[in-house]
């Protein structure tokens, strides 16, 4: 048996005895076979996780990367409303990786599956010096009813899910810890490592039709919201006050991690002011803040201490 039927094996042990669910035949074929549901739209995305670009292998967990992989694609899933069904794993891995590494990863991977219900339909493995991950997922949203970036109109309400910055935070304070992030007792470490996609937030907006517009927030508020705007052809105006930060720190500093940081991935969502008292303060305990508006101009703006000035993006940016 070759080093790559062995590797293959592994995977597929890690993840056997999962229903069968949207799959007729799944690992072990040249291709899975996927059976959608009726009056249902089909959602395909696909995220890479790098070694040195989005991880560190001495500083993340082996099973924070095998759930963060999973978790972060899926996200976009959350972002149109969708349901996640079955993913593709590919995956390139140093040959010093895949005994004690590969089986950790495995099992972050797979609590990852089976939380968010997203079966491993299979994938390709090969060898690198580095980790490569590529995810594919395979997600549904009823016929008619996905959200789009691109529906947004002048008026809206602008609305996040959950506390902006914690997740850069939690980055921060793992690069100052000694070997491997420990999120037990560190809510901003955790947030970073074992990220939650807002994949009920988004389906209960898509079915209530509550927004016109949607998507995550991974790159950070800088970054996303404009491309929301692109899409719609429409600007945006933001309070700095109504950001939801974290607490306990310096006011600057949770501005900064509020607007720039990534891999929040909660919600960015635009409302119809009639829908607005359908929206509450919070959702299954999640916060749920309004902190601007959609206006016509198409600049984006964001006020401090009240002035007006243009948003910055300095959010992620692989190739800044």
């Amino acid at each position: 048996m070759s080093g790559e039927e062995k590797l293959v094996r592994e995977i597929a042990r890690a993840f056997a005895g999962q229903r069968s669910g949207p799959l007729r035949v799944g690992m072990g074929d040249d291709a899975a076979l996927w059976r959608p549901r009726r009056a249902q739209e089909t959602i395909l995305t696909c995220d890479w996780f790098l070694e040195g670009t989005h991880f560190l292998r001495d500083k993340h967990p082996p099973d924070a990367v095998g759930w963060k992989s999973l978790a972060r694609a899926t996200s976009d899933i959350a972002a149109m409303g969708g349901s996640p069904r079955c993913f593709l794993l590919s995956l390139a891995l140093p040959a010093n990786c895949t005994a004690k590494w590969l089986r950790c990863f495995l099992r972050g991977l797979r609590r990852a599956s089976y939380a968010l219900g997203c079966q491993l339909a299979g994938g390709d493995t090969t060898r690198r010096d580095e980790i490569l991950i590529n995810i594919t997922v395979i997600g549904e949203a009823a016929a008619g009813e996905a959200v789009l970036r691109s529906g947004a109109h002048a008026g809206d309400l602008l609305y996040v899910s959950g506390t902006l910055g914690e997740a850069e935070l939690g980055l921060r304070e793992l690069q100052r810890q000694r070997g491997f992030g420990k999120a037990s007792s560190n809510g901003f470490v955790r947030k970073h490592l074992y990220p939650e996609p807002r994949v009920a937030l988004g389906q209960w907006l898509a079915k209530e039709r509550i927004v016109t517009a949607m998507m995550d927030l991974s790159d950070g508020l800088s970054s996303d919201l404009p491309r929301l705007c692109s899409e719609s052809g429409v600007g945006a105006r933001i309070a700095t006050d109504s950001l939801p930060r974290v607490a306990r720190r310096n006011a600057n500093d949770t501005l900064e991690l509020a607007l720039n940081g990534g891999d929040d991935y909660e919600l960015l969502f635009a409302v119809h002011p009639k829908n607005a008292r359908k929206i509450g303060t919070e959702f299954r305990g999640l916060p749920l803040t309004r902190i601007g508006e959609i206006t016509r101009d198409k600049r984006v703006l964001v006020e401090q201490e009240g002035r007006w000035r243009p948003l910055t993006s300095a959010g992620w940016d692989p190739f800044r």
